[in-house]
């Protein structure tokens, strides 16, 4: 489930009303993206939540235009993910490139998982393959994740 950054009523919500097996954060490299990807990656770590973090990805972690590309641009900055992760142990999954023909794909209705052999499509299928593993890793070491039940009542009505 692709959620907003942070944390907030969502976030609660819906670990609230389903077992979640696993979180993956999402971020981009700027330091205010980093800030709310730690903020996510600390609620699903609560006692209270205890939602195994399976891995940060880096969403437009570099360009490389099509007619130089042999140049990397960080327009957003640079291993914002690989910092964040470093601090937090946790794993980075994917550092995923900004790339035209995503935009372009999706607005006909096609994956760009699906675009052959270019970079973008062997980034985004490693990231899959990866999210994947990690699952099956989480559910042999681990037991179920549970729905967290509300513990704080005091003045709600029972109605």
């Amino acid at each position: 489930i692709d959620l907003p950054p942070g944390t907030g009523d969502i976030h609660l919500s819906l670990v609230q009303s389903v077992p979640v097996t696993g979180a993956v954060v999402v971020t981009t490299p700027q330091p205010i993206a980093l800030a709310d990807a730690k903020k996510g990656v600390n609620m699903f770590q609560l006692e209270s939540i205890n939602v195994p973090v399976l891995g940060v990805v880096e969403n437009m972690s570099y360009f490389v235009p099509e007619e130089l590309p042999n140049n990397k641009y960080y327009i957003f900055g640079k291993e914002g993910a690989k910092i964040l992760s470093d601090q937090m142990n946790i794993d980075l999954l994917a550092e995923i490139p900004l790339v035209q023909s995503v935009r372009e794909a999706s607005d006909i209705g096609r994956p760009a998982v699906l675009q052959g052999s270019t970079e973008i499509a062997i980034s985004l299928s490693s990231l899959a393959k990866k999210v994947i593993e990690k699952t099956e890793k989480r559910n042999l070491e681990l037991s179920k994740t549970k729905v967290v039940k509300t513990t704080n009542t005091a003045g709600c009505s029972e109605k």
